[in-house]
Order: C-alpha cells, then sequence, then structure tokens
C-alpha cells in the first residue's frame, strides 16, 4: 500500500481575505499531515488571530508560514499544481474539471517524486481564469444546490482528507519526475520567442496565441526531460534559421560582387 508523501505537498492560499481563515486552514492541513503552507499576497497578516483559530496544536505550521508577492513566485519550485474552482462550466484554459476523491488518486502516486501545490482562491471570487490556466489539474468540491458556498477551510479539509484516505488504497504506479512550472513557464517563453522568429503566431498579443499551445501540452504530463527536449528543439531552430540568413546574406553578398 503506498501513502501519498505529505512532506512534498504544499497548501497554498492565493490572496486571502481573512486572517482567521489562515489560522483554520493550518489545523485542517495538519489534521490531515500536511505541515507546508504559502500564503501569496495576503489582505492582512494578523498573526495572534491566525494562532487562535490554528490553535497551539497546529501553532508550528502558522510559524512557518512561506509568504509570496505573487503566485507566480510561489508556484515556481512545484512540479504538478492542483487548483479548486467552484465554477460548473468548461473554463477552456486545461483540463475537465474532476471531484476530490479522483483527483486524490492521481496525487498518492506523483507525491512520491515531486512536489505537488494544492492551490486555493480568495474566499469572494476564487482562482482566476489565468491563475488556473498554471494548473495541471482542476478540481470542484460537489455541493447541495441549496448552498453552494464553501467556507475556505472546510475546502481544504475535504480536498487534504480525500488524499489522507486515498493512501491506505494501493495505487503502486511508479511516476517519473516532472517539470517543475518554472521549468514549464520557460518553455513556453523560449516557444513563444521561436513562434515569433519563424512567423508562426502574430506579433500583436501573443500571449492570447500561445493559450492554444498551453492547451496542446496540457493534455498530456511533461516530465523534465521532455521540457528539455522541446527547449532543445527551439535552439535548434534558431540556429538553423541564424545559419540560414548567415548563408543567404553571404550568398547575395558574393552574387554581388560578380555584377
Amino acid at each position: 500500500m503506498e501513502k501519498a508523501v505529505m512532506e512534498n505537498i504544499t497548501v497554498i492560499l492565493n490572496k486571502p481575505k481573512y486572517p482567521g481563515n489562515i489560522g483554520s486552514v493550518a489545523r485542517c492541513a495538519k489534521n490531515m499531515g500536511i505541515r507546508s503552507m504559502i500564503v501569496v499576497n495576503p489582505a492582512t497578516v494578523d498573526k495572534e488571530t491566525m494562532a487562535q483559530l490554528s490553535t497551539h496544536l497546529a501553532l508550528d505550521v502558522v510559524d512557518k508560514i512561506q509568504y509570496y508577492d505573487t503566485l507566480e513566485q510561489a508556484l515556481a519550485p512545484f512540479q504538478y499544481i492542483v487548483g479548486t474552482t467552484g465554477r460548473s462550466g468548461d473554463t477552456s484554459l486545461k483540463r475537465s474539471m474532476i471531484y476530490p476523491r479522483a483527483m486524490a488518486k492521481e496525487i498518492v502516486p506523483i507525491s512520491q517524486n515531486n512536489k505537488v501545490a494544492l492551490v486555493f482562491g480568495p474566499e469572494d471570487r476564487g482562482l482566476t481564469n489565468r491563475e488556473l490556466m498554471r494548473c495541471d489539474l482542476l478540481v470542484k468540491i460537489p455541493t447541495s444546490d441549496d448552498l453552494k458556498s464553501i467556507n475556505l477551510s472546510h475546502a481544504v479539509m475535504i480536498i487534504c482528507y480525500e488524499i489522507f484516505a486515498a493512501s491506505s488504497e494501493d495505487s503502486s504506479v511508479f511516476t517519473q519526475k516532472l517539470a517543475t512550472v518554472a521549468e514549464t513557464e520557460a518553455m513556453y517563453e523560449h516557444l513563444k520567442e521561436t513562434f515569433l522568429r519563424i512567423g508562426f503566431i502574430k506579433t500583436q498579443n501573443p500571449d492570447y496565441w500561445m493559450i492554444n499551445v498551453r492547451r496542446l501540452f496540457s493534455r498530456t504530463t511533461l516530465l523534465a526531460k521532455d521540457v528539455k527536449i522541446i527547449r532543445g528543439i527551439c535552439h535548434q531552430i534558431d540556429l538553423y534559421g541564424r545559419t540560414d540568413v548567415g548563408v543567404r546574406n553571404r550568398d547575395a553578398a558574393e552574387h554581388q560582387k560578380k555584377t
């Protein structure tokens, strides 16, 4: 029986509004064996309130919270990103949304060799489309039509519980080391530069044209070695283009001398 490596799993709160929720999330995460938390650009940091809601039993988690200004900075070292959303429709960004139980079964083997981020948006509106675009997996917690909104700490508890519970099931699947967010973002930037150079995408708003490229690669899980291969191809295209231009310039110069 394989268990999730909780040391490789981090709860990330993006722009939380209330310090009490941060403390409550710390307690929920520790309940399920997760001790790593990141908070991005919180509305306020009231450590006393956070400590009260976490209780003294989870105060160690609160004390070790890492703070970042942007979600991009926070996600850089992670290989696999799980984004939570309350939306019902297709975001047209990456993969289809799944429920927490199915998500947990995927996370258990991935956590063996990769750093996993569980990302939660602000209490009032959740993660934006641009933020969800950075996620490898989108998770929606099913609720009754009578009351669809869920408290932030409750949502964290449900996601973390499913991962904890799935660890008691057999999921002995070997997972190779995935590419980090920093590596994949560098790859997308390299691809964009190459596509612009060869005229594959329009120079006006190139990031918009890259959405389809991101969607294409989101259909598979990129390994670290996959990213190196793709960037190597871009590098060779660049060298070929430079060489081709050099040859044409040389031939043109020789032609001018003869005439």
